[in-house]
């Protein structure tokens, strides 16, 4: 078996070796535990995240292929999305507006501005990554020109938070921790004074920091704004506002779990269960998606980072035999099927692994042509040995042999 063939685990230990490092030495340069080596090299830790596999090759003194294997090209469909990361990476490195003022561009009516992040909020959920990343240059020089002809006001600072909190959240999705940190950090600039904005923009802040593996981070500023934003007498507030304090509660739990911290996670999705059993949902201003099914998906999701794969996966199939679970945008269905797919693999199921990532194809093709986490775990699922007719023509179609 060459060193393309064997788990990525494996790969990273005999790359290790080779560059004749411990495991404590690998950690360091790493910022890890020596424990956390060593479950990633025993697959007791799963590598779903682009970032950490760039951080281990840079520390491996290697290209992240070596890590993936031969056989992890990205497909031409891949290719596209990453023109778009550039376009949208320029947009971000653009500072003519700030410095000195819209000067040519001519601002566009704040109601049209609206319409338009609605349709990127719409195209989000559609999981139409592609498109959605030719629209956000220009739809971010616009948003940022409207703020400055309007010194925030009008509606303006909250249509400039979303622009960036849309850009974040589907950067993140494609492995673009950093820049994804830098659009939501771009949010919280531009939502100063108003501790609503404050609290949407630390949603998608939040989620870049766990990407990038800054889950204690992430667990500061979500519990921070979720309390700036609590109503003085619990579940007391307009539904909108309790959907967002709901929302950063999720997030929180999730960034506790990253961190292990089992108490605290359940603690918390409890804390947003119940405002997601009170207010319901359709309370959607923010575009954050809250709502008792949603709060579900988080337990099940929170679950499998804590490593109790089968409450997860018990939780997982009386989810998704309700009515409430087909009614969810197919973003969200079809990122939340890869925990599912995460939780089967970790109760040793492939076949249930297989089909999971075969229905996320079927909702959103993009959540798995796209995002890294789902290359890695077809990979995964192909080393193990032969897989379902449809999983292999899946993985062919992704170039993964």
């Amino acid at each position: 078996m060459t060193t393309h063939d064997l788990p990525i685990g494996r790969r990273v230990a005999r790359l290790r070796v080779r560059r004749r490092m411990t495991q404590q030495m690998l950690a360091d340069r790493l910022g890890k535990s020596k424990s956390w080596v060593d479950k990633v090299e025993r697959g007791a830790r799963a590598l779903d995240r682009f970032t950490v596999i760039r951080d281990l090759a840079d520390a491996l003194r290697v290209d992240p292929v070596a890590l993936l294997g031969r056989d992890a090209r990205p497909p031409a469909a891949a290719g596209a999305a990453v023109d778009g990361v550039d376009g949208v990476r320029a947009a971000l490195a653009r500072y003519d507006t700030v410095l000195a003022g819209p000067g040519g561009r001519t601002a566009p009516p704040t109601g049209e501005l609206g319409r338009r992040v609605v349709h990127a909020w719409l195209t989000y959920q559609h999981a139409d990554y592609p498109q959605l990343l030719r629209a956000l240059p220009n739809l971010l020089g616009d948003a940022q020109c409207v703020h400055a002809c309007c010194g925030g006001g009008d509606g303006a600072a909250e249509l400039l938070v979303q622009a960036y909190g849309i850009t974040s959240s589907v950067l993140v999705k494609l492995g673009e921790g950093d820049l994804g940190w830098l659009a939501a950090d771009r949010a919280m600039s531009a939502s100063t004074g108003d501790p609503l904005l404050v609290a949407a923009a630390t949603v998608p802040l939040g989620q870049a920091l766990r990407v990038l593996d800054r889950a204690p981070l992430a667990l500061t500023a979500t519990i921070a704004a979720a309390h700036r934003i609590a109503p003085s007498v619990p579940r007391d507030g307009p539904p909108h506002e309790l959907a967002l304090h709901g929302t950063l509660l999720v997030q929180a739990a999730l960034a506790a779990a990253a961190c292990g911290d089992e108490r605290s996670a359940r603690e918390l999705v409890d804390q947003a269960a119940g405002i997601a059993d009170e207010i319901g949902d359709g309370h959607d201003r923010h575009w954050t998606g809250f709502g008792p099914t949603a709060v579900e998906l988080a337990r099940v999701a929170t679950a499998v980072d804590l490593g109790a794969g089968d409450e997860a996966v018990a939780r997982h199939e009386k989810v998704v035999g309700s009515d409430d679970w087909r009614r969810l945008p197919a973003e969200h269905r079809a990122a939340y099927l890869l925990d599912a797919a995460r939780a089967y693999l970790q109760v040793g199921d492939p076949l249930a692994a297989g089909r999971a990532l075969v229905d996320t194809e079927r909702i959103a093709p993009a959540e798995v042509r796209l995002r890294p986490v789902a290359r890695t775990l077809i990979t995964d699922l192909m080393r193990g040995g032969p897989v379902p007719a449809d999983v292999a023509r899946l993985a062919t179609a992704l170039g993964i042999g």
